[in-house]
Parts: C-alpha cells; sequence; structure tokens
C-alpha cells in the first residue's frame, strides 16, 4: 500500500476507533485495527508526523478518484469515444442513406460535446 494511503488509513481508523457506532462490523474492525497496531503496521510510515497535504473538497476529491478507479470519464470523453464510432462506421458504409443518417449523428455529437466541456469547465 502507498505511503499516504497507508497514513490515511491509520487516520480513518483512529477516527472509527473515537465513534460510537452500531455497525454490525464494529467490533472485528476494532479487533483487527488493534491487531495491526499491535504488529506495527502503522510506525514508521513514510510523513508520519507531518501534515497531510491541505485538499479543498475532501468528499469530492474521494469520490473522484473513485470514480478514475473504476474506469469513469468526463461526459464529454465518452461523447468522443462514441464520435469516433460512428466516424469509423461511416468509413466503412457504402450505403447512402445510413452516410447521411451517420452525419447527421455525428454533428449532433459535435455539439453535445462541445455542450458537455462547457459544463465540465464549471
Amino acid at each position: 500500500m502507498a505511503p499516504l494511503a497507508m497514513a490515511g488509513l491509520f487516520l480513518w481508523c483512529r477516527d472509527w476507533q473515537n465513534r460510537s457506532m452500531d455497525h454490525p462490523l464494529a467490533a472485528l474492525i476494532n479487533a483487527r485495527i488493534a491487531a495491526a497496531e499491535a504488529e506495527g503496521a502503522f510506525e514508521d510510515l513514510p510523513g508520519a508526523g507531518k501534515p497531510l497535504p491541505q485538499i479543498e473538497d475532501p468528499e469530492g476529491t474521494v469520490f473522484h478518484r473513485m470514480l478514475r478507479d473504476a474506469g469513469a470519464v468526463p461526459e464529454f470523453v465518452a461523447l468522443a469515444r462514441e464520435l469516433a464510432h460512428l466516424r469509423a462506421e461511416l468509413r466503412e458504409t457504402g450505403d447512402r442513406s445510413r452516410r447521411q443518417q451517420i452525419l447527421k449523428e455525428m454533428s449532433m455529437m459535435e455539439v453535445r460535446i462541445d455542450i458537455a466541456r462547457q459544463d465540465y469547465k464549471k
């Protein structure tokens, strides 16, 4: 586990222990934390005793990291991928009516991408 992640886990664990929770797994979690502390898993971590980096929006940062780790991308990126598929289909299609339909879809897709980029920048 990365040193910063381990330090964050340690702080989370400390916070967890200080809470009075009626979670069904609270006893198990506390026992695992105590065992890890007894084994020295939280000792000599890089950055120990130093303040954690300041984060403006901790909840948002964690949420975006979870999305990124799960493979999620901003809407304009997903739309750009769809546009690339439409372009590939256009190159392969010989039917005139289907080509016109694809061109219309591509035009609409480009507008949606521009709107999504503007929303993303806000």
